[in-house]
C-alpha cells in the first residue's frame, strides 16, 4: 500500500453517477485516496499502469471493454493492484469468470458503506472478500460435478455448430432468428459447460469430446 497506510483507488464503472458516488464516498472517509476513474475495462488497464493504485473497484458489464477482460489482462501483466469487483450481477456466468480471471474479491453494489470500506482494506492486504450471495454460489459450484459433465442444450449445440463454421454472433443471430444478446448468453453458458474461455477452445473441446462429430482435417481458427 501507499505511505501512511492510505489506500489508493481506481474506480471503474461505465455510469458517471456511480463513479461520482463512489469517489465522494471514499474521499470523505479517512485512509482512502481516489487516483482516477475509467468508464470501461480497456481504459482501466491503461490507467492502472499509469496510476499504480492499491485497489481497483471494477464493474463487470461495460461497453467498450468488460471487467473480466480487464481483470484477465491485469493478471497477465502481473499488475500490483488488487481487483475488487463491485457490480449488480451475482450470476454464475459473472462471478466465476471474474474470480478465475484473478479478482481478489466480489461485492454487490447494494453492500453497506462500512462493508465496502472493510472489503477494500481487506483487498489491499491481499485477502479474499466475497459477498454472502457470491460465496454461496462459489461453494455450490465447487460441490457440483466436474466442469464439462453438464450436457449442452439443443440451442447451445446449434450455436456451437455455427461457431465451428466461423459464423459471427450477428450471423448466428440471423441464422437462428434470435438476438445477438441471446447468442452471447448461449456462448457464456456453453463456455462454462465446456470449461473454456473463448470460441476456438470451445470448438476444439467440442470436437475432442465428439459433440460436433469428427473434426475436419484442416480446422481453421475461429475468433
Amino acid at each position: 500500500m501507499t505511505d501512511d497506510a492510505v489506500i489508493s483507488l481506481l474506480i471503474v464503472d461505465d455510469h458517471p453517477v456511480v463513479r461520482d458516488g463512489l469517489r465522494g464516498m471514499f474521499e470523505s472517509a479517512p485512509g482512502f485516496r481516489v487516483l482516477g476513474e475509467a468508464p470501461n475495462g480497456v481504459e482501466a488497464v491503461d490507467k492502472a499502469a499509469a496510476l499504480d493504485p492499491d485497489v481497483i473497484l471494477m464493474d463487470l458489464r461495460m461497453p467498450g471493454g468488460s471487467g473480466v477482460d480487464a481483470i484477465r489482462e491485469l493478471t497477465r501483466r502481473a499488475a500490483r493492484a488488487k481487483v475488487l469487483v463491485l457490480t449488480t450481477y451475482d450470476t454464475d456466468s459473472d462471478t466465476l469468470p471474474a474470480i478465475e480471471a484473478g479478482a481478489t474479491g466480489y461485492l454487490l453494489k447494494d453492500a453497506p458503506r462500512d462493508e465496502l470500506f472493510t472489503a477494500v482494506r481487506a483487498a489491499a492486504e491481499g485477502r479474499t472478500v466475497l459477498s454472502p450471495a457470491v460465496a454461496s454460489r462459489l461453494v455450490s459450484a465447487v460441490r457440483t460435478p466436474a466442469v464439462g459433465n453438464e450436457p449442452l442444450s439443443a440451442r447451445e449445440r446449434q450455436v456451437l455448430a455455427l461457431v465451428a463454421k466461423g459464423a459471427s454472433n450477428r450471423e448466428i443471430a440471423r441464422e437462428l432468428f434470435i438476438s445477438e444478446a441471446t447468442v452471447k448468453t448461449h456462448l457464456t453458458h456453453l463456455y462454462a459447460k465446456l470449461g473454456v474461455n473463448d470460441r476456438a477452445a470451445a470448438v476444439a473441446v467440442a470436437y475432442d469430446r465428439g459433440i460436433l462429430g469428427q473434426a475436419p482435417g484442416n480446422l481453421s481458427g475461429t475468433s
